[in-house]
This record gives C-alpha cells, sequence and structure tokens, in this order.
C-alpha cells in the first residue's frame, strides 16, 4: 500500500503563513520597543514630612476626608524598596489604600553609607520609627497609630509593637518571619549555615548585588531563564513590556544593609530563633510577644519561597492580643502586592478589618481568633463618636528635622 504524500504546494504555503506571521510580530516588537513606554513606579503623590539621617517618612495626598480617624503607617524591609506597594496606576496597594480612606504613612528607609553600618536593630525599631511613628502620633494629637509591617519590617513592627504596645492601636503583619526554625523554603537553610560574622568584617555594609544574586539563586530557572523566555513571547505586547520593565526597575533598585542589622537578624533570627520565643533583646530590654495585646491581622503567601507559611503562621499563637486572624493568600511574595487577584482582597481585607476597630477605646465588635483562606466579603462600616484623645507628651526627638508643604513630590 502507497503510503499518502503531502503535497508540495502545501508545506511551501504553510511556510510562506508563518513566515509572514513571524515577520509581522517582529514588526510589532520593534514597534513596541522603540515607542515610548510609561514604566514610571511610585507615582502617586506624597509629601516628605519628617527626615532623620537617611530615612524619611511619606504622607500620601489623600484626596477628600479620612474614613479612618487612626492613621496607617506601614514599614517595609531594609531589603529592596516600599515602591512595591505603588508599583503600577492599576495594581497599586497606596492607591487602594487612598481609595478606601486611609490616611496613609510610610517609611523609606533611604540607601546607608559607609557610616550606617555600625547600626543594630535597635537602631531602626528603638531609634528611626519610634520617631516616626512618634511624629504621627503628635501630629494627630493621638495616642496610638495603626501599623504595618513588610517582611523584615513586619519583624521590625512585631518587635516594636511588642516594646511600645501603649503607641500601636492595631497591628498588621504581611510576609513577617517571626519563626525562623524551620526547613522550608530554600532561605532559611542557607541562612542557618551563613557565616554573618565573616561576611559584615569583610564588606560592612552588605551590597545590595550580593543580596540580589543570593535571591535569584534561590530559584535560578525560574527567576533568570523562565522571566526572560516569557519576555520574549510576549515582546509584541505594550503593556506586558510596561509592566515587566517596571518590575525589574524594582528588583535592581535595591539598598545595601546596614552591616550590624544584617548580622544581629541572622544570628538572632535564623539561627537561634529568638523572635518567636520573646527570648530576643533590643536596648537591653526583652521583646515579649505576650506584650503584643492590641488586634493582630496576619497575612502570608501559600506559595511564598522567601517567607513560608511555617515562617509566619504561629505568630498568633504566641501573642498576648484575644484578637487575632490570620489570613493566607493564595499567592507569593510579591505577588501578594501585585497581582491582579490580591488587588481584590489584600488591601480591601484591611480597610475593613480597621474600619471594625476604628474605635476610641480600641476595642472590636468580637474577639477571637481564627484562620482563614480568604474570601472578599461586604466592607463593615464604623459607628460611634470618638471621645477626645489623650494628647501625648511632647518629646524633641533627636535629629528631628521637620521640611514644609513644598517639599511635596510627585513623582
Amino acid at each position: 500500500m502507497d503510503q499518502p504524500k503531502i503535497p508540495l504546494d502545501l508545506i511551501l504555503a504553510s511556510l510562506a503563513e508563518d513566515t509572514e506571521k513571524a515577520q509581522a510580530r517582529v514588526t510589532k516588537v520593534s514597534e513596541v520597543l522603540l515607542s515610548e513606554l510609561s514604566t514610571e513606579i511610585a507615582s502617586t503623590p506624597y509629601d516628605v514630612v519628617y527626615e532623620e539621617d537617611r530615612v524619611r517618612l511619606k504622607h500620601y495626598r489623600l484626596e477628600g476626608e479620612a474614613r479612618l480617624k487612626t492613621p496607617l503607617l506601614v514599614v517595609y524591609a531594609l531589603i529592596n524598596r516600599e515602591t512595591m506597594l505603588d508599583l503600577q496606576p492599576d495594581r497599586s496597594v497606596v492607591k487602594n489604600f487612598l481609595r478606601d480612606g486611609i490616611d496613609l504613612y510610610m517609611v523609606d528607609w533611604g540607601y546607608p553609607s559607609r557610616k550606617d553600618r555600625f547600626l543594630t536593630i535597635d537602631d531602626h525599631v528603638n531609634g528611626y520609627l519610634d520617631h516616626a511613628v512618634d511624629f504621627i502620633r503628635r501630629k494627630h494629637n493621638l495616642p496610638r497609630i495603626n501599623l504595618m509591617g513588610i517582611c523584615m519590617g513586619g519583624s521590625f513592627c512585631v518587635m516594636y509593637a511588642a516594646l511600645h504596645a501603649e503607641k500601636v492601636k492595631n497591628l498588621i503583619t504581611t510576609v513577617t518571619p517571626t519563626h525562623f526554625d524551620t526547613d522550608t523554603g530554600l532561605l532559611h537553610i542557607w541562612m542557618k549555615a551563613l557565616d554573618a560574622d565573616r561576611i559584615v568584617d569583610t564588606f560592612g555594609n552588605i551590597p545590595a548585588d550580593l543580596m540580589n544574586l543570593g535571591f535569584l539563586l534561590l530559584n535560578p530557572a525560574r527567576l533568570m531563564i523562565d522571566k526572560y523566555i516569557g519576555f520574549l513571547e510576549n515582546a509584541d505586547n505594550k503593556p506586558f513590556v510596561e509592566n515587566f520593565v517596571r518590575m525589574e526597575k524594582w528588583i535592581f533598585d535595591s539598598p545595601d544593609v546596614p552591616g550590624e542589622t544584617f548580622r544581629q537578624f541572622i544570628n538572632d533570627c535564623y539561627k537561634k530563633n529568638l523572635l518567636i520565643q520573646s527570648k530576643m533583646k533590643l536596648g537591653g530590654k526583652r521583646v515579649d510577644l505576650k506584650k503584643i495585646t492590641m488586634p493582630l491581622l496576619n497575612f502570608y503567601g501559600m506559595y511564598d519561597h522567601l517567607v513560608p507559611p511555617a515562617a509566619c503562621e504561629q505568630l498568633t499563637r504566641h501573642v498576648g492580643s484575644r484578637d487575632t486572624e490570620d489570613v493566607n493568600l493564595d499567592t507569593g511574595h510579591i505577588g501578594i502586592y501585585v497581582s491582579s487577584k490580591s488587588q481584590r482582597e489584600f488591601a480591601p481585607k484591611i480597610a475593613r478589618w480597621l474600619m471594625e476597630r476604628d474605635e476610641p477605646d480600641g476595642r472590636p465588635a468580637s474577639k477571637g481568633a481564627a484562620i482563614v483562606n480568604f474570601t472578599p466579603g461586604k466592607a463593615a462600616g464604623g459607628k460611634g463618636r470618638p471621645a477626645p484623645a489623650r494628647p501625648p507628651k511632647k518629646k524633641r526627638l533627636q535629629g528631628e528635622r521637620l521640611r514644609p508643604a513644598k517639599r511635596a513630590v510627585n513623582k
């Protein structure tokens, strides 16, 4: 029986069609890459209202009146920058917070110089962070504010809330490592074996390029190969290209990490796991998690390869608060802030949770611990009239330098 044959003209026609499609795509890619791209990040207007050394306090401009009586201070990690929360206009946690009527402040840790190598965690928590909190309290004439920490910044906020519980009304932690004795995730395994003393003694401040290389090596196939293959496959899609460049700009805009802070974080947290055991000390005082008695909302990502759920989920069991909630989102470390799904769930959940606890006495309508796999719900309205807040004692902060409104930034 004769084998069926494919006509030569059919093969040539198919080749011609594929060539024509490839040529059209190359033309489209050239048009996209040579066109003017919108790759600006952190474009939401803000004012720099307080500065101390390299650290700045941003106050975002809220259109209209704040719906919450208590402002929110967001504290990012020392690694990478807080601009992640305002990465692109249509996926901005900052814009979502402002849209929900939250009076928003954010710490910008800046770029450490050689003189910062001897700064410790105590300097950041009981120094810079405490000064920023006191500035906001005085400005709003409030005894307490809402505090939200992200990753390493969340660890700082946990330490701060334990040491200064009287200044924190509600605490929110997101992808925050507090339990470090876990082998879930390559980062925790590496950090336990890392000779932090030798690295700090060699470099002083930990170079950002060294940190970035380490993060890339955690998952080299995805972060160094698949990512750029995906870019080539979508290079004719202008919105995709713009968002890709925004993310690359954020990833490689990384400050160095102060050496002594890095040393202490690795040795006390990753190696000795002191934080979750309430054995860590800052400024000679023990960080007792039982003193965290304010409401606590704890977010983490199910597929987070940097701070896995095992590093986050124990916090609510060790604090002294009776009003705690764990929220396990179906995403990774960065996706919690930039994915379209999280945009619909993350910021709105925080706004509702804060609104329910915006009463002047700080007591929520109901108490009790809960663990949820998040599903968006209806917004809860805050009721009641606040009693006049007792103003904190006037205290002059060392190194405080105020900047007038003309220092407004519209990046």
